[in-house]
């Protein structure tokens, strides 16, 4: 027997997690499917951490939409009563011309996000715990922090299915199709059927959409965990550098032994999810333990431990959020490029829109399918 819903959610992480909520939060009969089980580690939505913040240098048409998501979770906190944000401030360091300090400052000027210009000297004396270059601007944000990406994405699990929402794990799509009114979605153990359907597959999205032939790049990319030997560095801000060798961010210590932090550039192209290697090589950690060794005060240079996720990459670093364009009740979001997590809880109300209106008022106008970047 087929089971019957308003509207089906195909992955839930972050994206897929918190449409399943909007969703059902208007009242929908809807299901959520994961081949995984909820706030698992295969994807991109785990890791402790995710920055958020609203000086946004990848481009300024961004920042209406994370505006949004600021007031989504702190809606979502209160729902739930639990810690999801930490606002700690975040600096960014680098060249005064280069896309992350030009890029935050021209964000920030056309929205009026509070930031700081820091002076060298001054950023000596706020950040102790770095070395900056002598050519280094310093712009910082402090109405910036991180999220807690797990208890986010179960957070927002929970609310769903408290509004309502059906969910299944542990069960691989084998199909989907779609006919005007109805979609289905088989997968291993059960076939499942609604009116609508969106697809949030993260990693998985050029298979799930692969008759659309999306341009889309996965990248292995490894977070690492050093030993910190100052208490302060539990006092610290978020941080991002751009350097010659790469952009490098990381975060304060959450509980005061280790320091998290990554590389935002590089990575090896993945094939196949289900096979990423999540081992650790040298070519992994060399290049986050140089910049510790040049950068960091009081943190060991090499990692206590490292977790692996992955990056959905679009040729122009932007997301895709439309509809399909040969199914109008299917609703894709995909290519969330390394920066993605800070807009699940606005994109997931961006996606219940599609699905239940065919438009939104939220500006994504510049993330849609059929945009010329995505026409390689």
């Amino acid at each position: 027997m087929t089971n019957v819903y308003d509207a089906i959610v195909l992955g839930l992480g972050g994206f897929g997690s918190s449409t399943l909520c909007h969703l059902a939060q208007r009242e929908l009969n809807v299901l959520g499917i994961d081949q995984f089980g909820i706030a698992h580690d295969r994807g991109s939505s785990h890791g402790e951490t995710r920055i958020i913040r609203k000086a946004y240098f990848e481009h300024p048409d961004y920042v209406p939409l994370l505006l949004r998501a600021y007031e989504l979770w702190s809606e979502l906190e209160s729902q739930t009563g639990q810690s999801l944000y930490e606002e700690c401030g975040l600096f960014l360091a680098g060249p005064p011309e280069g896309e992350v300090i030009s890029g935050a400052r021209e964000s920030a000027n056309k929205y009026d996000v509070p930031v700081d210009d820091v002076s060298l000297d001054e950023a000596r004396e706020r950040f102790p715990l770095f070395n900056f270059e002598e050519s280094d601007a310093v712009v910082f944000e402090p109405e910036a922090g991180y999220l807690r990406v797990e208890s986010c994405v179960s957070a927002l699990v929970n609310q769903a299915v408290a509004a309502g929402a059906s969910v299944v794990t542990d069960q691989p799509v084998v199909s989907w199709s779609a006919d005007p009114g109805t979609v289905r979605v088989i997968t291993d153990k059960e076939t499942y059927q609604a009116t609508r359907l969106v697809i949030a597959a993260g990693a998985w999205s050029g298979q799930v959409l692969n008759e659309l032939s999306l341009p889309l790049t996965v990248l292995r990319k490894l977070l690492f965990w050093h030993g910190v030997s100052s208490p302060v560095w539990s006092e610290a801000t978020a941080f991002f550098f751009e350097r010659p060798q790469g952009c490098f961010y990381g975060f304060p210590s959450i509980v005061g032994q280790t320091v998290k932090l990554a590389e935002h550039t590089g990575g090896l192209t993945v094939e196949d999810p289900l096979a990423l290697d999540r081992e650790c090589y040298p070519f992994d950690s060399e290049p986050v333990s140089e910049f510790v060794r040049r950068t960091m005060k009081s943190v060991s240079p090499h990692a206590a431990r490292h977790a692996v996720c992955m990056y959905t990459m679009t040729p122009d670093g932007h997301f895709i959020v439309d509809r399909h364009p040969k199914h109008e009740n299917v609703i894709l979001a995909a290519g969330f490029s390394g920066h993605g997590f800070k807009f699940t809880s606005v994109i997931g109300e961006v996606l219940a829109d599609l699905a239940c209106e065919g438009s939104t008022s939220l500006p994504i106008e510049f993330l849609r399918i059929d945009r010329p970047a995505l026409s390689v």
